[in-house]
């Protein structure tokens, strides 16, 4: 098994979250409350009518059903890629949990070009853009300092649909830029997939992203009011 190193000296921030009217909502060490990156992410318009559309077209309770069963098994795999970074991974500890371990197994050579990790499951928040959210990993991929995010699919992802794990990504780019003055300079997207493959997508920052987040944020904003933005 491979040995990841850890490095840095950054502590990470506590921080508690909380549902507010159906959306997560983060406490900052000052005590501020922002809305979750991916709840303003996953609010936007066309994001809710898209899923609008598609639970008309499978049913409440398919829809139901797949999400939940998604849900599960993201959590799974990130637990087991978690204790795999920190050099613990026992995986008949999660032995009832098959198909995130079968997923873990075929997607590991790609975790592998992961090492030198700041961070992992680590909260994060920006005062400037009034968001919060908690990243994957802040480590080197192929030995390049990147923002990491790990998905899980049935199948590969058309292109499209990842761009809004970009956007997310820029977010806790942000965040890191103004609470660490840690500059990354590569956006890292991982799907494992129940198929066996592995997709993986590497970007630099860009404007674009940083632009379709303000976006977010503004539509978020004028939707739900700014009392309603903090929760308080």
């Amino acid at each position: 098994m491979q040995l990841f190193n850890h490095v840095g000296d950054m502590t990470p921030i506590e921080m508690v979250a909380e549902m507010v009217d159906g959306k997560r909502v983060y406490c900052t060490p000052s005590g501020n409350h922002y809305p979750s990156i991916t709840t303003v992410i996953g609010n936007n318009a066309k994001k809710q009518a898209g899923l609008a559309k598609w639970r008309a077209r499978v049913g409440t309770e398919k829809a139901k059903n797949i999400s939940t069963r998604a849900s599960g098994r993201g959590t799974k795999y990130h637990s087991i890629a978690e204790d795999y970074f920190n050099n613990k991974l026992q995986l008949k500890e999660y032995k009832e949990h098959p198909l995130p371990v079968l997923m873990f197994q075929h997607s590991r050579s790609t975790l592998d070009r992961i090492n030198n990790i700041y961070l992992q499951e680590a909260a994060l928040y920006s005062d400037q853009l009034e968001v919060a959210g908690r990243v994957d990993c802040i480590a080197e991929f192929d030995g390049v300092l990147s923002i990491i995010d790990f998905k899980t699919a049935a199948a590969p992802k058309k292109e499209s649909y990842l761009y809004d794990y970009l956007v997310q990504e820029t977010a806790y780019a942000c965040c890191l830029q103004e609470l660490y003055g840690i500059t990354v300079k590569q956006l890292v997207t991982i799907v494992a997939c129940e198929n066996g493959e592995t997709q993986v997508h590497v970007t630099p920052p860009k404007k674009e992203y940083l632009l379709k987040l303000i976006q977010y944020i503004d539509e978020y904003q004028t939707r739900y009011g700014k009392k309603e933005l903090i929760g308080r």
